[in-house]
C-alpha cells in the first residue's frame, strides 16, 4: 500500500454509530483524508505506538489530527491525552476533543492536559457535517503543523 497524500485522520471513541456519522460527513465534506478508527485509548496509544495490529506504519499511518472522545473503556480520553501529550514523538499530533460531554471540569481538564480544541459533538448530522467541513478547512488548509516525523 503506498503511502497516504493526505495527512490521516484518527478517530477514538467507542461508539460505532459516531464514528460511522464521522465517517460519513467527512464524505459529506468532501475531504480526502483517509480516515482511521479505533475504539477505546488502549486502541489509541497501540495505533499511534504501532504495537499488536497496529504494527505497520502502511496501514496505521501517523495521523495529522485525532479525533478523541473522552468516555471510552479500558483508557478514557483523558489518560489516553495525558499519555499523547507526555510522549515526545507523539505529542505534537494535534489532538480534538469530539465528545458529549459538556462540563466545564472537562473542557478545563482536556486543555490542562493538551488538547488542541474541545468539540461537543453535534445533535444533528448537517450540524456535524457543517463541524467537519470547518475541522477539515481549519486543520488541512489553515494551519502550518509540525512534518511527519516517521517519515
Amino acid at each position: 500500500m503506498a503511502k497516504f497524500d493526505r495527512l490521516a485522520i484518527l478517530m477514538a471513541d467507542d461508539d460505532e454509530d459516531d464514528v460511522l456519522l464521522t465517517r460519513t460527513a467527512l464524505e459529506e465534506s468532501r475531504l480526502k483524508n483517509p480516515f482511521f478508527a479505533v475504539k477505546d485509548g488502549e486502541e489509541l496509544l497501540d495505533y499511534l505506538c504501532h504495537r499488536g495490529k497496529f504494527s505497520d506504519p502502511q496501514t496505521a499511518p501517523r495521523p495529522g489530527l485525532i479525533l478523541l472522545d473522552l468516555n471510552m473503556p479500558r483508557k478514557d480520553g483523558r489518560e489516553a491525552l495525558r499519555e499523547i501529550k507526555a510522549n515526545p514523538t507523539l505529542r505534537q499530533i494535534p489532538v480534538v476533543v469530539l465528545t458529549t460531554s459538556k462540563a466545564e471540569e472537562d473542557i478545563i481538564r482536556s486543555y490542562d492536559l493538551g488538547a488542541n480544541s474541545f468539540i461537543v459533538k453535534p445533535v444533528t448530522f448537517a450540524s456535524l457535517v457543517n463541524v467537519i467541513n470547518i475541522l477539515g478547512i481549519y486543520w488541512f488548509e489553515i494551519v502550518a503543523t509540525p512534518p511527519d516525523i516517521d517519515g
